[in-house]
């Protein structure tokens, strides 16, 4: 695919690198299986703000709600579906500047899981597939579950014997399975899960391992600085992006010859390029879910899929070809 990426002006002379402007839907902070939504997504654009201004004063004038600070879930309403679809269209106010990373959150538990226990991360795709077939939705839940309280830094119980209970417990009800073979090399790890919550004791880690917003900006940055230029993120202001955790995305991002030159937070509100980022986060993380749960909309989600960034985290087969976000595996 082309994108049409238009150049950043600062008092009318082209900057000499790209402005990316960010937000995201979606998030629960660590508890991916216990909270609001079962997806997250990222968005940038890459609009001027004059562009920007104008794209969402149109979405105003055609959708005349007295609501202060439009959202997504106005241009998600059935009465406002032509606005909506104006949006995505081809050749509409973002067509070629804008892109949606997104991650199926319990893929991502997953993934995380078997990364941090078996250095193996090949194995979750596996796992993810096996797993609700095998265990059934109760046994596939349980599982999710205790993988979850397990690598979140806040938790309730004793997580570790809570995890490698369930581990035994579902292996032993379903041996000779794939998904068995797996857990039973799980069921070795608990020493390294005994010393992943012992590093805790001094403190909670900088990076949670679970939160997906940090990954995804490191993401963000890599896809818009794909074509050599370098890229400057602003992003909608969040309690996660401290100092230290910008710095660690622009470390990170620096180190894996990431093209980022920086990380700016603004009030969404006060920059129309960030409310922009913010409609298309929420528009797909709901397009996303609904296709993910055998309800979506054909041509909504035909139109969501030229923005689907192809390195999203998804696990589910169907949806994501769908999507076209391809399945890890």
């Amino acid at each position: 695919m082309s994108w049409n990426v238009a150049d950043v002006e600062r008092g009318g002379v082209a900057g000499v690198f790209l402005e990316i402007a960010c937000d995201e839907s979606g998030s629960d902070g660590e508890n991916l299986t216990g909270g609001n939504t079962d997806v997250f997504a990222h968005a940038g654009v890459s609009l001027s703000l004059a562009s920007a201004a104008a794209t969402v004063a149109e979405i105003r004038s055609r959708i005349r709600s007295p609501a202060e600070e439009y959202k997504a879930t106005h241009l998600l309403r059935e009465k406002h579906r032509a606005v909506l679809e104006w949006l995505l269209a081809p050749e509409g106010p973002v067509d070629g500047r804008a892109r949606v990373h997104l991650m199926e959150k319990a893929y991502f538990v997953v993934d995380r899981t078997l990364g941090l226990l078996l250095d193996d991360a090949a194995e979750a795709a596996v796992l993810f597939r096996a797993g609700r077939p095998v265990f059934g939705q109760e046994g596939w839940r349980a599982f999710l579950e205790a993988a979850n309280q397990l690598l979140r830094v806040r938790h309730d119980g004793d997580p570790v014997d809570a995890f490698y209970g369930t581990v035994d417990t579902l292996r032993r009800a379903h041996p000779r399975t794939d998904a068995a073979r797996i857990l039973e090399r799980l069921a070795a790890t608990r020493p390294r899960a005994v010393a992943y919550r012992d590093g805790f004791l001094a403190g909670p880690p900088l990076i949670p391992l679970l939160n997906p917003l940090l990954p995804a900006i490191v993401r963000t940055a890599e896809l818009w600085s794909g074509s050599g230029r370098p890229v400057h993120l602003v992003h909608d202001r969040q309690n996660m992006l401290t100092p230290e955790r910008i710095a660690w995305i622009e470390t990170t991002a620096r180190r894996a010859g990431i093209g980022l030159t920086g990380l700016r937070l603004v009030v969404a509100r006060d920059d129309a390029r960030v409310q922009v980022a913010d409609f298309l986060a929420g528009i797909a993380r709901k397009i996303a879910s609904d296709e993910l749960n055998g309800r979506g909309d054909p041509a909504l989600t035909a139109l969501l899929r030229p923005f689907v960034d192809p390195g999203s985290v998804w696990g589910d087969a169907r949806s994501g070809a769908l999507l076209a976000a391809p399945v890890a595996g």
